[in-house]
This record gives structure tokens, sequence and C-alpha cells, in this order.
């Protein structure tokens, strides 16, 4: 690393005295195997071991990599441990304060010192989607030639952030949110470690599930939060961090909800019925409870899904669709930005009009066919593109309800045993009224009386 006069100081002020740097950075990983999560990345051979030495890849050199994930997921873990572990010159430019002078000044420095000393130089871009088009591209004729190889880091999807012949130069390397087992597990090893609070404090299960609720996957936000609740412990002369303490350090409630147990099921089903029961207020408070709770934003996005065709269905046809729509960019985005897709949906859903009528058609029609009420296809309707078919007396005698001026042929397609049978029973709410308008007028073009 070339960093400045100020850098250089406050780097070996840290060194000196470690305790008084933040302990998210007191307790960045050393080396990969140190980090946390992230496995996929770090198999013997990936883009990653091989920018910090490890492997001998020939003639083949490593690789500029784009690393993207949510914040907290160890971007720039990744690239502090390259830059402790590899023998390259590592540069470092953030794009909120850099400019293409700047990364000019990288490269032309880069180009002196492998034209003179042999040295490669490693950068790193922290949230390199800052960078305009102009300043991207001022980064192409050094990845191309390999004057530098790119370390780049961002939490936008590079494939609407980065430019096109950025992205086809280097590796997209995808982060993925950290479980509450690896975000756990650090917490647990910042309690022990000498570089963190060296068993000065211990933390009970109920406030470290808490921890990880407030954490959301984010291993920084954790560790800030587990540094300020010990600080408060010890000030009250305390070495076990009480839940209570540390609700008042982060301001943060504690909601009671156990997303193994009981209140799991029992909240989701108050979501669910809420909306079925147009309270959107109620719906809004469920749906906030989970949120809080470090629910799965999937989980959530999948009850709505099931409740737009199980309580609104045709009553509503937008309905699906909008749930659908929320579940792809829960996805996408994941949390914070995820509770406004999922409270967009919920609000959606409990003010549509509503119906059952496809949950109580396909009940029926699946508890007849459970009962052996099905019989035999029409030999009309059977499949007629085989050889043989014909002599068998299939697709014999079928009308073709396209050549006829209203578009219905008055034809048998039921089996004998459930020509009578009606399943589906609109109701005359919102959009399902046209369906009940519909069915009527088809059920009397194809002969057939209501039951």
């Amino acid at each position: 690393m070339e960093p400045d006069l100020f850098t250089a100081a406050a780097e070996e002020r840290q060194e000196k005295d470690p305790a008084g740097s933040p302990l998210a950075v007191r307790m960045r990983p050393r080396t990969l195997d140190e980090v946390v999560g992230q496995q996929h990345l770090l198999k013997p051979g990936s883009p990653l071991r091989r920018l910090v030495g490890e492997g001998n890849g020939g003639p083949a050199g490593p690789s500029s990599v784009i690393l993207w994930g949510p914040p907290g997921t160890g971007k720039t873990t990744l690239a502090y441990v390259v830059s402790k572990a590899t023998d390259k010159r590592f540069v470092e430019l953030s794009a909120i304060t850099a400019g293409v002078k700047e990364v000019r000044a990288v490269i032309d420095g880069a180009r002196r010192a492998s034209g003179g000393y042999g040295k490669e130089t490693v950068l790193f871009l922290d949230e390199i989607h800052r960078f305009s088009k102009a300043q991207q591209d001022s980064l192409l004729p050094a990845v191309e030639n390999r004057w530098v190889t790119l370390i780049a880091a961002t939490t936008e999807n590079p494939y609407f952030s980065v430019i096109s012949p950025l992205l086809s130069r280097s590796l997209l390397l995808t982060l993925e949110p950290l479980t509450d087992d690896d975000v756990r597990g650090l917490l647990r090893r910042a309690l022990a470690d000498e570089r963190g609070l060296k068993d000065a404090v211990t933390l009970p299960e109920d406030t470290e599930d808490h921890l990880l609720r407030i954490a959301g996957g984010d291993a920084r936000r954790a560790l800030t939060a587990l540094e300020a609740a010990a600080g408060a412990a010890l000030d009250k002369g305390e070495t076990e961090i009480a839940l209570s303490t540390l609700e008042e350090t982060v301001d943060r409630a504690a909601v009671k909800y156990d997303r193994d147990g009981d209140q799991h099921y029992d909240v989701a089903s108050a979501l669910i019925k809420s909306i079925r029961g147009s309270d959107v207020d109620a719906a809004l408070h469920y749906l906030a409870r989970m949120i809080e709770a470090g629910e799965d934003p999937r989980f959530i996005a999948r009850r709505l899904m099931i409740s737009a065709s199980e309580d609104i269905g045709l009553a509503d046809p937008n309905a699906l669709p909008i749930a659908v729509a929320a579940a792809q960019a829960v996805a996408m985005i994941g949390f914070p930005e995820a509770a406004l897709t999922l409270s967009h949906a919920t609000i959606a859903l409990a003010l549509a009009p509503k119906s059952n009528s496809a949950t109580t058609a396909i009940g029926a029609a699946m508890e007849d066919v459970r009962k052996g009420l099905a019989g035999s296809v029409p030999p009309h309707l059977r499949d007629g593109h085989y050889e043989g078919a014909a002599k068998l007396g299939h697709a014999q005698g079928y009308v073709y309800p396209h050549d006829l001026p209203e578009g219905i042929a008055a034809q048998q397609y039921a089996p004998d045993a459930l020509q009578d049978r009606e399943y589906y029973t609109p109701t005359r709410h919102g959009a399902e009224a046209r369906y009940a308008d519909a069915v009527e007028w088809t059920r009397k073009h194809l002969g057939r009386r209501r039951s």
C-alpha cells in the first residue's frame, strides 16, 4: 500500500495502540482463512486466493475482480486481507473522494513500478458505482494491459452501475449476506480474542439473539453494536451485557419473536389474516414485527404471493403480479430496502377486493378427484396426432371453437361422471364481476344449466 503521510501516521498509531481503533477494525481478518462466510469465493485456486499469492498460475496472472454484495458482507475486509498478504504494491481509493486525476496518478505509478522494479500493483476501488462512465473509462487501459489488478467493490447491481467494457475485463464475484451463524461466530470471536474484548464481558443468549436481529447479516453493524453495549456494561461495573443494556445503547427494542417457534407462525398467520380482513394498518404492524425480528424477507414475500391467489384471486388480477414482482425485488435487493417493497405489496393486497373463489374451485375439483370421480377423457378430446389414433376414434368429431362465430363449441369436455359439476363460483367483488358474467354466458352457450 502507498499511504500518504497522514494515513501512515494513523496506521502507526493504530499499531502502537490498537485499542484506540473500532472493534470492527481490530477484528478484521488477517488471512483469508479467518474470513467469515463467503466460502464459495475462497476455495483453492479461486481468484481471491490467487490475488494473495496462493498457487502458481504460470503465465496466467490473477484477474481483476468486482466484489458485489450488501453492506457488511466483507468486501472491504477481503481487500484488506489482500493488502496484507500480497507482496504486490497495494493502493486504495474511494470513488466518493477520488476522480480521474487520482486514478491516472495510480496508473502512472503502477507503470513506473512495473517497468522500474517489476512490482505489480493492486488497486482497491471502493464504491465503484459512484464513478461516472468517464471515470470508469479511465480504468480500462490499466485493467486491459494489466498495469493494475483491480479489486472494485459495490453494493449496487454492477450490470447497471459498471460499464460493460470494465465488466468484461473483470471477474464478477457475488458476496452472499452473512448467516446468523456467521455473525454469531464473529461476535464470539470478538468477545474472546486478544484483539477484541479479551473476555472482559459475557453475552447472554437473549442479548446475543437481539444483536443478531440488529445486525441483519451485517458484520460491521454487529461489531459496532457489541462494542457500544460492552462499553455501557463496563461503565455500569457489569461484566455481563444485559438485554436492557443493549436496548438502551442501540435504542432499539427487542422484538419477542422466535423464528423457529410459535411466534414465527403466529405473526405470519396474523399478517395474512389481517390482509384477508382488509385491515391495512394491522397488516403493516405484523409486517413490521417480522422485519424487526430479522425474518427472512423471502419467507414474507412467499406468504404474500400465496395470499394474492388464496384471498384476492380474480377480484384483483393485478394482486398476484404485484406479489411476484415484490418477491423478485426482495431477492435482488435484500434488507433494509426490501422493507419498502414488502410494505408496497402488503398495502396493495390489504386494500384489494377479496375473493377466495380460485381457492374453493380447485379445492372442490381436487376433492372429486380424490374420491375417484374422474372417468375417461371423451374420445373426441383425445390426442389424435399419432399414427393409428383415428382408427381408435381419437379426436374424431372434435369441433374447433375458433371456427365458430362466437368462439364457443357446445360439445362435451368433462368426463361422463363430471358433466354437471360446477367448481368455479365467482363473486361480484371488484374485477371478478366480469368473470361472473363470462362464466354465466359460457355455461349457457355450452348447453349447461346451473345446478
